[in-house]
């Protein structure tokens, strides 16, 4: 049986909610595909985010070149999911993109449970969602949205 993949939003939620549902679905490794991680929200910018998901045994890695660029999220912020989309999709065909897609893949066939890590609540309006779906086009892994308790 295929191990499932993850992905996770952490808008709205505190870190102990976000840990709390990682640890519940079991997760080995957290995949952070934010191309920027800092963050203003306490706890989940990289070095806190990783020392907490490390005090959990919960592995991170981050796969820089699988995030939004720019154009992408300010298309996101703006509400316009179409744009967004496409954005990424283009970016998706760049070399280093690529290779972390690869990467990605590997991982998910490791049979470690995978967590893709997103700023944004509803997967439907982010990236991760078609990272998901490119994944199990891959692999065959069961996507499941995970969804931390609101503050």
């Amino acid at each position: 049986m295929k191990k499932p993949l993850f992905t996770i939003g952490y808008e709205h939620a505190t870190t102990r909610a976000m840990f709390d549902e990682l640890s519940d679905a079991k997760v080995d490794l957290v995949v952070d595909v934010r191309a920027v991680t800092s963050s203003r929200r306490p706890g989940f910018s990289k070095t806190q985010l990783a020392a907490g998901l490390d005090a959990r045994g919960i592995g991170y890695i981050h796969l820089r070149a699988l995030g939004t660029p720019k154009e992408g999220r300010l298309a996101a912020r703006a509400g316009h999911r179409d744009e967004l989309f496409r954005i990424f999709e283009k970016h998706l065909k760049t070399p280093d993109a690529r290779q972390e897609l690869d990467e990605l893949a590997t991982l998910a066939r490791s049979g470690k449970r995978l967590c893709l890590l997103c700023y944004e609540r509803d997967p439907e309006g982010c990236h991760r969602r078609r990272l998901a779906e490119l994944i199990h086009e891959r692999t065959g892994a069961k996507v499941e949205h995970l969804f931390c308790a609101p503050v």
